[in-house]
């Protein structure tokens, strides 16, 4: 007699997944969302980490930027020289050696002409700021004197500290980081127009392919960029300078020259140079005039730098510099923090490559040949 199972039929247990395990972990969103996460930090770690190698051989870093930049900017000479016939070493030494004589023949005549100007342009400068403060505690505005003082003191205070004295009047440690770095850019600016071309090709002899193409088109990218900009800059400083200082003769200003000088040289520094320069001219013409004529001052470098923004800098600059005024900020403050006024010089153009190259990273292969530096 066969016994009935009163166990019956076992019910079905739901089914479960296997075991956690790292690969589950890591495969799903939180998983995801982690390795996306830890692969920006080391990222950005390793950013650091090279501008932290790059800050402590600024000597050598700073000189060899500069160069490049230079080169870029007189590579057309070299070319056309080479063009006529010229070796490339003779076609060098002549580009060399007329951009030095220029350059040099340029400063001795401004430092010959404003030499004597300098501590009337500083006491003139303090004045207008004293004037400037009395007006904001005593006018209609009625700010706090004591924060106006608490502002200027803190200034002060950082300009005479020993941290800002040892990193940028350090004497004649100063004076020899000057000078061995200014024979630095002599002497890279000197291989780069000569050989920059062959420098570059060596650099790219490990790549074939795309990969090749896409370095010839960064190689390419980058002089054209790094040139248009440093000529296209020089243009409009010289035509910034020109007319705030026209302007400034013709109202009776003093120390008008000196004033076109530091336009000039301001002028390098996008954004923040001019308006600069226009506090310290507005400045100098409120205490040598009165406050008409610091108004009118004001207006002419308003006038002036709009004319510049809207009409000069789109045809000079054509496709040299093509950023945001915001990614311009961003990109002076790092490089103000990172090398001082030479990095706030230097930040710009180089956010200006860096953007080139992104835009032409996977652009068609019209471009075949290396570089052209020289």
């Amino acid at each position: 007699m066969r016994i009935p199972d009163n166990t019956g039929a076992r019910k079905a247990e739901p089914r479960t997944d296997g075991p956690t395990t790292l690969r589950t972990l890591l495969t799903d969103k939180l998983g995801w969302l982690g390795l996306r996460s830890a692969q920006i930090l080391l990222a950005l770690a390793l950013v650091a980490v090279i501008i932290f190698v790059l800050v402590q051989v600024k000597l050598v870093v700073i000189p060899l930027l500069i160069a490049i930049i230079l080169a870029s900017a007189l590579s057309p000479v070299v070319g056309w020289l080479r063009r006529r016939g010229l070796s490339p070493l003779l076609a060098t030494w002549i580009t060399l050696l007329t951009a030095i004589i220029v350059f040099g023949g340029i400063v001795t005549m401004i430092v010959v002409a404003v030499e004597n100007q300098w501590s009337e342009l500083a006491t003139s400068a303090s004045d207008g700021i004293d004037q400037l403060s009395t007006y904001l505690t005593e006018g209609p505005l009625a700010i706090d004197a004591a924060q106006i003082e608490d502002a200027r003191n803190a200034g002060i205070d950082f300009l005479t500290s020993s941290q800002f004295g040892s990193g940028a009047l350090a004497g004649v440690s100063v004076a020899t980081e000057i000078i061995t770095g200014a024979v630095l850019i002599v002497v890279i600016l000197f291989f780069f127009l000569k050989d920059g071309d062959v420098i570059w090709k060596f650099f790219l002899r490990p790549f074939r392919g795309e990969r090749l193409q896409r370095g010839r088109r960064i190689g390419a990218t980058s002089v054209r960029v790094l040139g248009g900009y440093v000529r296209g800059t020089a243009v409009i400083a010289f035509v910034d300078a020109a007319a705030i200082g026209i302007g400034l003769a013709i109202l009776g200003v003093p120390l008008a020259l000196p004033l076109a000088v530091i336009v000039f040289l301001t002028a390098f520094i996008p954004l923040i140079g001019a308006t600069v320069a226009g506090i310290l001219a507005a400045l100098v013409a409120l205490v040598a005039t009165d406050w008409i004529t610091a108004l009118i001052v004001v207006g002419i470098v308003i006038v002036v730098n709009q004319l510049e923004g809207n009409f000069l800098q789109p045809v000079v600059m054509a496709q040299s510099l093509k950023l945001h005024p915001l990614v311009i900020l961003v990109a002076l403050t790092a490089g103000t923090i990172v090398a001082g006024i030479i990095g706030a010089v230097l930040a710009v153009p180089i956010a200006a490559v860096g953007w080139a190259i992104v835009k032409t990273w996977n652009a068609p292969p019209q471009l075949t040949g290396p570089p052209k530096l020289a």
